[in-house]
């Protein structure tokens, strides 16, 4: 077994246990951090086929922007986790089309009769993409005008998301009551008559 049939199956095990874990846990924080897992797993497939700009892109478009736009809503929405659980029977029948779907997929590009859509190249060439390192890579090119070019707006898009996410994480938290803390309009109404009392003291 090479490195890159090991790196496939490392990342696609990886990809189908956090796509469980994305729709079997009960909190939405926990669903969109494991969502960030699958996207970071298939943009690791996608370098692997050779595609570095469609991982590069993956990684920026969905997990920089989208999966923490998610992320930013989940938070901002306070969702609870609702005790009451559907039935089986209610959701059986998106489940049998999600499967259907799965299998139509998958037979269309493995070796199985169910075939629904005919592939374009019957006999695919392997390309070890990893053992190619000769000449610049598109993650290289990409690198170099982004880096130099724009670098002030790739900055400025990073400070951005970063007051976002302190602005989220402000209007989100809770006040507890049990904290003594100081109250200015309490203090600007008090009446600065009886503030001072005159106690005379017997001898």
């Amino acid at each position: 077994m090479n490195t890159d049939t090991t790196l496939f199956y490392l990342f696609s095990s990886l990809a189908l246990a956090s796509a469980v874990m994305v729709i079997g846990l009960s909190n939405a924080v926990h669903s969109v951090l494991f969502l960030i897992i699958v996207f970071c797993n298939i943009a690791g497939l996608l370098l692997l086929l050779g595609a570095e700009f469609l991982s590069f892109m993956l990684l920026i478009v969905y997990v920089g922007a989208i999966a923490v736009l998610f992320l930013f809503v989940v938070m901002m929405l306070n969702i609870k986790s609702n005790p009451t659980n559907p039935s089986s029977l209610s959701v059986l029948p998106i489940g049998f089309l999600i499967c259907l779907i799965l299998v139509a997929q998958i037979s269309s590009v493995t070796d199985m009769n169910l075939v629904f859509f005919d592939s374009i190249e019957s006999n695919p060439k392997w390309i070890s993409w990893a053992a190619e390192t000769n000449g610049i890579s598109n993650i290289e090119v990409v690198g170099s005008v982004l880096y130099t070019s724009y670098s002030l707006l790739f900055l400025v898009c990073g400070l951005i998301l970063l007051v976002s996410m302190i602005g989220a994480i402000v209007l989100t938290m809770h006040q507890r009551t049990n904290v003594k803390k100081q109250r200015i309009e309490t203090q600007l109404s008090r009446n600065p008559g009886g503030v001072v009392k005159f106690v005379t003291l017997r001898k």
